[in-house]
């Protein structure tokens, strides 16, 4: 087996995990080859084992099959590094750390996902003796999916033209198999977020907006210590460093930034975004507020409320978002959201709206001009069901463009 029904992963962590799951699962792929780069625990079935079970969702065969499901998860040989899952052959790669010295073209791999979190910098020399993205290319790969947002030290400089950032249900039509061969699929915050702005961005009634922002309260994530740690060599941000059990910890976020690249029109919106982790494994709250030019009727009333944008939502999750944007009216605490299966769920009966009124002269005419704030609610399980899954989908589109 080899090309496009080889998967490489590059990195066994959350994200890795998890993606190696959701494509079990599915018909896109039908062999792995995922890079750990050390020694993992005493033996290959250590491996096995961290990939059959799961803290957050629980066993692999139950996310698989349901509560009736058999663990099918064994090693096959311990020497060539072959674990046989559900099916699907998983190569196990322990050795080589630095991507250009992974041997993806020896087992016919063109597709990476690269989950480490490690290589960011789209313009960094495949060479790089510390490791970069581009190294998969020289070590055989075709394309280089990233599973986090590019981060360049080249501050100011534009993406390089083989470079871009895909959200799938977004942009992901716009990857160019002849030109494209890094690909970020953006971060599970802004893949949230843009599931959010589409809709209201697609519609004359909400289009015309004046200014937004977002702050997410997200899960802790592996870059948080689990205790109290001591801040590294110029480390700038101490909270960073406090204990992800005991704290609510203020952050930032390149949610709106990373926007702009798969959706231009915010560029023109003064958007800001912030963070603040909370101490649970998965499921965060995208809070998004919105204000708006709209119009008045001759009754006085104005055209944009609550009820219109929820019927907004409700459209788009029933029409063009179906399958990656879902409305709810039901009350939902975040354990409601684990593994569900959507980009974004909009919390309806949290939709608020009020409107007021700026005057302003214009040629010496004084003009009383509408405004409408909106606050929005959107869970997103920031780990599978929200990230993941969109990531896996964006990873086989990819595949099957090749």
């Amino acid at each position: 087996m080899s090309g496009a029904r080889t998967l490489g992963i590059n990195g066994l962590g959350r994200i890795g995990k998890l993606s190696l799951w959701y494509h079990l699962g599915h018909d896109g792929f039908d062999r792995f080859v995922v890079n750990v780069g050390r020694p993992v625990g005493t033996s290959l079935e250590s491996v096995a084992e961290y990939i059959a079970k799961d803290s957050t969702y629980g066993p692999l065969h139950r996310f698989l099959g349901g509560h009736k499901a058999k663990r099918d998860i064994q090693v096959v040989d311990e020497a060539g590094g072959i674990i046989r899952a559900h099916g699907k052959e998983i190569v196990v790669l322990r050795q080589a750390r630095n991507p250009k010295d992974i041997p993806w073209r020896d087992y016919g791999v063109s597709v990476v996902v690269d989950c480490t979190g490690k290589f960011r910098d789209p313009h960094a020399d495949p060479e790089d003796p510390k490791g970069a993205l581009r190294g998969h290319l020289a070590a055989g790969a075709r394309v280089v999916m990233l599973s986090a947002p590019f981060k360049s030290k080249l501050k100011g400089v534009p993406l390089p033209d083989d470079a871009a950032t895909l959200i799938h249900g977004i942009n992901h039509l716009d990857f160019d198999p002849g030109r494209h061969r890094l690909v970020s699929a953006a971060s599970c915050t802004t893949t949230a977020l843009a599931h959010m702005m589409q809709p209201l961005l697609a519609r004359d009634l909400t289009r015309n907006m004046i200014t937004a922002g977002m702050s997410t309260v997200h899960a802790v994530t592996n870059s948080q210590p689990a205790l109290d740690a001591v801040p590294g060599a110029n480390a700038t941000d101490l909270r960073k460093t406090r204990s992800a059990m005991n704290n609510i910890v203020l952050t930032s976020t390149n949610a709106a930034k990373a926007l702009e690249q798969v959706m231009p029109e915010i560029a023109r919106i003064g958007f800001m975004a912030d963070s603040v982790r909370i101490p649970i494994a998965s499921v965060s709250l995208i809070i998004l507020n919105v204000t708006f030019q709209t119009e008045e009727r001759l009754d006085g009333t104005v055209a944009l409320g609550r009820d219109q944008i929820n019927a907004i939502y409700k459209e788009a999750a029933e029409g063009e978002a179906k399958g990656l944007l879902k409305y709810s009216d039901e009350q939902n605490v975040s354990a409601d959201m684990l593994g569900e299966d959507a980009a974004v769920v909009i919390e309806g009966v949290e939709t608020h709206t009020r409107t007021g009124f700026v005057d302003i002269k214009i040629d010496g005419t004084e003009h009383r001009i509408p405004l409408t704030h909106c606050k929005i609610f959107g869970w997103y399980d920031n780990e599978l069901g929200s990230y993941t899954y969109r990531l896996g989908e964006l990873t086989t589109h990819v595949a099957n463009s090749l």
